[in-house]
């Protein structure tokens, strides 16, 4: 696939990349519950849920390395874990997919989300699905989402080696997807969202419904931090949000 920097500009579109989890769909509550159960199961002690909150939005190697790793019960966003057994690493991911399928009954789209997405597309945007969740979790993710036809494409785990915070996954959703990079714009709700967005060049709009709170998305270095999906829908023509989303 061509890079976008070996397109002429006229062939690249301007784009918005979406985060799924906690971003469109109200899920992070139930990701949480379904890594502390997980873990337990694993005989990991002694963790509680607001430290794998702060946690979620990483690949599930990372996440458990920060959360139980050499230091990482204490580690604040930004910090890092240490290296933890692969096969502990291995239970806890499988634990975490058993019990959060028990839990997927629960998964709801955020208000106004499906009326965002149409408007966002309304607005020339190429919508983008970006997830660090797996390929086929999009069979069911959108659906929940709504508004199938206004998203472009979609790009998962399986299309990169590297999670957030990572760059990886929303420089493959440009290129995968034609978009220009200086007119693509990343929207997600926790800190990886805002350092993955930071490091592929990308401004972020955060949002605060995944749990995160404002002051931390503005420390990590949003370019706009809003309440929800619905605040973004509201505010679409509002100059703050124009300058963001609408660059160039």
């Amino acid at each position: 696939m061509a890079d976008p920097a070996d397109r002429a500009p006229a062939d690249l579109r301007p784009g918005v990349l979406l985060d799924v989890d906690g971003t469109l769909l109200d899920t992070n509550y139930l990701h949480v519950l379904a890594w502390w159960r997980a873990l337990r199961d694993a005989g990991v002690e002694g963790v509680d849920m607001a430290t794998v909150h702060r946690a979620i939005g990483i690949a599930s190697e990372g996440l458990v390395e920060r959360v139980v790793g050499s230091g990482g019960l204490d580690q604040p966003p930004g910090g890092g874990g240490g290296d933890v057994d692969d096969d502990l690493v291995e239970r806890a991911s499988d634990g975490h997919s058993a019990h959060y399928e028990e839990l997927r009954e629960h998964v709801t789209a955020f208000p106004g989300v499906a009326d965002l997405l149409h408007a966002l597309a309304g607005k020339g945007l190429a919508v983008v699905l970006a997830t660090s969740g797996a390929a086929e979790d999009l069979d069911w993710m959108q659906p929940a989402i709504g508004a199938e036809d206004a998203v472009a494409g979609a790009t998962t785990s399986g299309d990169v080696e590297d999670a957030k915070p990572a760059p990886d996954l929303l420089s493959t959703a440009v290129e995968q997807h034609g978009l220009d990079p200086d007119r693509t714009t990343a929207v997600g709700d926790t800190v990886w969202d805002v350092e993955s967005a930071k490091a592929a060049g990308l401004p972020c709009i955060a949002l605060t419904c995944g749990g995160i709170s404002r002051e931390e998305l503005e420390q990590a270095g949003a370019a706009l931090v809003l309440t929800s999906p619905r605040e973004l829908l509201e505010r679409l023509d509002d100059p703050a949000v124009t300058a963001v989303l609408l660059r160039g």
